[in-house]
């Protein structure tokens, strides 16, 4: 069938429904901010008022361009317990700390990171120990539930009423898959998910049509198809995958700044840095390291702005650094208070922010091995020229290259609507010339001595 393919893309902040035609352009999309209700009973997301702008949304967007297919890419760490009728708990916040007191039940059940490639992470970062708490804390919804859904996998659910399983998400550290092995983790079976695992497909897969019901409340045709679905910085990785070849790195940004590394192997991975192994859509494993870099900067910077090489070079000259951890989860550092040594003028905050992502991301590149391959900045850091530059001047035998693509995650995901992709043209990219602010590199060895104390 020939028409548009529709992409819904939930992130931790803002919930987009985006349509793409079958070559790649994009026709239509619309968004909405993402909310967590606090709970009872606990803090969960707001999953009725994002299925209503969906809804909406399609109805739209199949007015402009008619729609043929529609995939959902997500945010990992979220999973949804229902039967034949649909939820059974709410679908949680992965920031919810609660589920940290199940720790003592979990532990001894957690399988090795040689074989889930899973760092512990706080909170429900770690999708399982969310199921664990769950399975404590609501034994009889636990046992009545039918299926434990990832959350791409839940949406396409509630659009086509078929169930399934998918290695991108499920490869995303949520210690219930053991990537080099291929298969559910030892954990799926003590926390008895085995008997609540559907059928494995792949992220392209048509799972089947729409249901009819949602057909008629978004005025769809009834044959539209419903793709499997996707983890979100997968969804970035698929324009690549389809147009280069290994080694390269993908360094998808927003909450989160996530390094996946295409082509390395996993050897050198360490969960006390927070480098782990995502898996790709056809189940290979991908050497992969984090930061909450997007909430890092606002919490040194307020709004995103990109600063020029006056307000850098005042920063650098200053002796002013930002020194980690200002999220409180991810990384290396998570154990650490953020703080900010020596005296920035506000307008020179962004400079600071900026400065500090990009020493952050130079520092996990290197945690993680990584020598050689372009390197492609993808989301919003993307539209910050000075991030790029710096990175290309602490990375100099590695080209830097800024995706141009501000719907870069939601139009990897319209590519499952023909994967592999004939006829593909590759993403734009923009080269970034290495910053030539003065001092630069004597400031890294500096803030590296300052974070590493050597």
């Amino acid at each position: 069938m020939n028409g548009a393919v529709a992409v819904l893309d939930i992130g931790k902040t803002n919930v987009k429904l985006a349509t793409f035609a079958r070559e790649g352009a994009l026709l239509w999309e619309h968004a909405m901010p993402n909310r967590v209700a606090p709970g009872p009973p606990y803090p969960h997301m707001d999953i009725e008022a994002i299925g209503a702008f969906l809804i909406a949304a399609l109805k739209e967007a199949n007015k402009a361009h008619e729609i043929a297919t529609i995939v959902a890419t997500t945010h990992a760490c979220t999973g949804a317990l229902i039967d034949d009728n649909g939820l059974l708990l709410p679908v949680m916040d992965y920031e919810f700390a609660g589920v940290e007191e199940v720790e003592p039940f979990y532990a001894p059940i957690r399988p090795p990171f040689s074989e889930s490639f899973s760092p512990i992470l706080p909170a429900g970062l770690n999708l399982a120990r969310q199921v664990a708490w769950q399975k404590r804390r609501f034994p009889e919804a636990f046992a009545e539930a039918k299926y434990y859904l990832t959350y791409p996998q839940y949406w396409a659910w509630r659009l086509c009423g078929i169930a399934a399983s998918e290695v991108t998400f499920l490869g995303a550290h949520t210690e219930l898959w053991a990537p080099l092995a291929g298969r559910y983790s030892s954990l799926a079976a003590a926390l008895d998910l085995d008997r609540r695992t559907p059928p494995m497909r792949r992220a392209y897969d048509r799972l089947g049509p729409v249901k009819p019901d949602v057909a008629a409340a978004a005025g769809l045709r009834e044959d539209v198809g419903v793709l499997c679905g996707v983890h979100d910085s997968n969804a970035s990785l698929l324009p690549h995958l389809a147009s280069r070849k290994a080694p390269f790195t993908i360094v998808s940004t927003g909450t989160w700044v996530i390094l996946m590394a295409v082509g390395l192997s996993l050897d050198g991975l360490d969960p006390a840095d927070d480098t782990l192994a995502n898996v790709d859509v056809e189940g290979r494993p991908v050497a992969t390291a984090r930061f909450m870099g997007g909430r890092e900067y606002a919490a040194i910077a307020g709004a995103p702005a990109s600063p020029d090489a006056a307000s850098l070079a005042r920063v650098i000259a200053s002796g002013a650094m930002a020194l980690p951890c200002f999220a409180g989860q991810g990384g290396p550092f998570p154990s650490r208070k953020g703080e900010i040594r020596g005296d920035v003028a506000p307008a020179d905050l962004p400079a600071l922010a900026t400065l500090y992502l990009a020493l952050m991301s130079d520092l996990m590149l290197d945690r993680l091995g990584v020598k050689t391959g372009d390197l492609i900045v993808e989301g919003s850091l993307a539209a910050n020229p000075a991030y790029c530059a710096l990175l290309a001047a602490l990375r100099p035998s590695q080209a830097v290259y800024a995706g141009s693509d501000a719907a870069g995650t939601a139009r990897g995901a319209a590519l499952l609507a023909q994967w592999p992709p004939r006829d593909f043209q590759p993403p734009a990219l923009i080269a970034a010339a290495p910053s030539a602010v003065e001092g630069l590199q004597a400031y890294r060895r500096a803030w590296m001595k300052a974070v590493l104390g050597a």
